[in-house]
């Protein structure tokens, strides 16, 4: 006699694991607000958490009107009027900062990236974050022209 094949019952949504994208990038529904950018600081995976929190945290205190959103599965920082100039995005091995007009920024950061303005900050496990250097590059980013996204 074969045995009756039974249907999965699918978890309700608030039991379901969150779901991640490649290197743990956590997957939020784009969305304008802090909302949407503590929601996707809580889903980032052990260590990246904590220092989402913290350049968060580095960014407001920086530019005190700081505006946020969740674009691509990533936060958003930018100036009312003048458009975004930073983002991070959670990869396996470290958290990428873009700074939009970063390559406008002194120092520069140092990572280079394809696109003339756009410089990259790379931050991995255990990286001593200079946060006198990171918030003097927030403060110059937030007063340039910023990356205007639809």
């Amino acid at each position: 006699m074969a045995a009756a094949k039974r249907k999965a019952t699918p978890k309700p949504r608030s039991k379901r694991k969150p779901r991640v994208l490649a290197g743990g990038n956590p997957r939020i529904a784009k969305g304008e607000g802090n909302a949407p950018v503590q929601a996707y600081i809580a889903r980032m995976p052990a260590w990246k958490r904590d220092l989402g929190k913290r350049l968060d945290a580095l960014i407001a205190r920086a530019v005190p009107k700081v505006q946020k959103a969740v674009k691509w599965n990533s936060p958003f920082y930018g100036v009312a009027g003048q458009g975004w100039f930073l983002s991070f995005h959670v990869f396996t091995r470290y958290v990428k900062v873009a700074f939009f007009n970063g390559a406008s920024l002194d120092p520069l950061p140092p990572g280079v990236s394809t696109t003339r303005n756009t410089r990259y900050l790379d931050i991995h496990e255990g990286d001593d974050l200079d946060e006198a250097q990171f918030t003097r590059w927030v403060k110059q980013a937030a007063k340039l022209p910023g990356y205007l996204a639809p």
